[in-house]
């Protein structure tokens, strides 16, 4: 009797299963085409580019080829300013965009710079964890809030930032007058300045002819796009201080979003969750590869065996930068010691 109850459970559970799927191609097949072009700064065989690559897919996949994603990566469409110059006008030809958490920030999303407060995540499993909380939805919601007009669909990373550099640096005592390639947000503004560096404005597209010509002596950015864009061509030195993780924050315009029909923007959060743990499984092997091949094309890595003076230089913008939601950034931190 028992097992006649459980067999009729679990073909009612599959009867279930594939009623929910034929409705969901039924609802695709019913749908108009849509092509929605997608904008990437990095180079295609990154993490950010195969992440994209991967929410490209599945869009396609779930959507039965109904929606398109035009995908174009290495910074084609433009650097990341002219591409967002783009999206927040009305009638945008670029519809989403992975964006860096730093980048969110410097456009009034108060909420995503506590991501890039230095020293937040003391592991990526910290980050992980935050990223399948409420905490994580509240910094995607934060766009529409404020009024910018844009929707943040899904979190990733390209793992922990580091400084990279013409001339080898060993530590904290090493950035004193040293010239650095430094964005705008205030968090990198006052990290260089705790570590006694000066700031030097660069676009991320310049960034290899200034380090060639002596622009700048030394810039940051995580290990895979360090490899990607060849920077260790002409600064052949990285410290791990892994100060920052660098967080993706994937967007779309709002009004792109508003002009899609329920069942499309279903797919669009459902393939996003596919992408970010595409993301997550992919980060974990990517950095080894990627030290392996820098080790052969001579990079010295450095490794910190200490954070501690590194923490201490930067306290300053940690407590600045904290204090923007505190509550937030709390519980942020409180992730490190969530169970799994």
């Amino acid at each position: 009797m028992l097992k006649k109850i459980g067999f009729c459970l679990l073909t009612t559970t599959l009867i279930f299963s594939a009623l929910s799927c034929n409705k969901k191609t039924a609802d695709s097949a019913n749908e108009k085409e849509v092509t929605l072009v997608m904008a990437e700064v990095n180079p295609a065989g990154t993490i950010a580019g195969q992440t994209d690559q991967a929410f490209k897919e599945k869009v396609e996949e779930l959507s039965g080829g109904k929606i398109k994603i035009d995908l174009h990566c290495s910074g084609i469409l433009g650097d990341v300013d002219s591409v967002m110059a783009l999206m927040l006008k009305p009638n945008s030809t670029i519809h989403i965009h992975r964006m860096s958490a730093v980048n969110m920030a410097m456009y009034g999303c108060k909420k995503s710079s506590l991501l890039s407060v230095p020293f937040t995540f003391s592991s990526k499993e910290h980050f992980w964890r935050f990223v399948n909380s409420d905490s994580a939805q509240k910094i995607l919601d934060e766009p529409l809030e404020i009024g910018l007009g844009l929707k943040g669909l899904f979190f990733g990373e390209e793992g922990f930032r580091h400084f990279f550099s013409t001339k080898k640096i060993s530590g904290v005592e090493d950035f004193k007058n040293l010239k650095v390639r430094g964005t705008n947000d205030k968090a990198m503004q006052g990290m260089l300045e705790g570590l006694g560096a000066t700031s030097v404005p660069v676009n991320y597209a310049d960034l290899l002819p200034a380090l060639q010509t002596g622009v700048i002596d030394a810039a940051e950015q995580p290990i895979a796009n360090y490899l990607a864009n060849h920077f260790y061509a002409v600064a052949p030195y990285m410290i791990l201080d892994g100060h920052t993780l660098g967080v993706m924050e994937t967007i779309i315009t709002q009004e792109c979003w508003d002009s899609l029909s329920e069942n499309q923007q279903k797919i669009l959060i459902e393939a996003g969750k596919y992408a970010s743990e595409f993301c997550r499984k992919l980060s974990q092997t990517e950095e080894k590869r990627v030290e392996d091949a820098l080790l052969k094309e001579g990079v010295t890595l450095t490794n910190v065996s200490d954070i501690t003076p590194w923490q201490e230089a930067c306290s300053q913008v940690i407590k600045e930068g904290s204090m923007v939601d505190y509550d937030l950034y709390r519980e942020i931190l409180n992730k490190a010691r969530a169970k799994k």
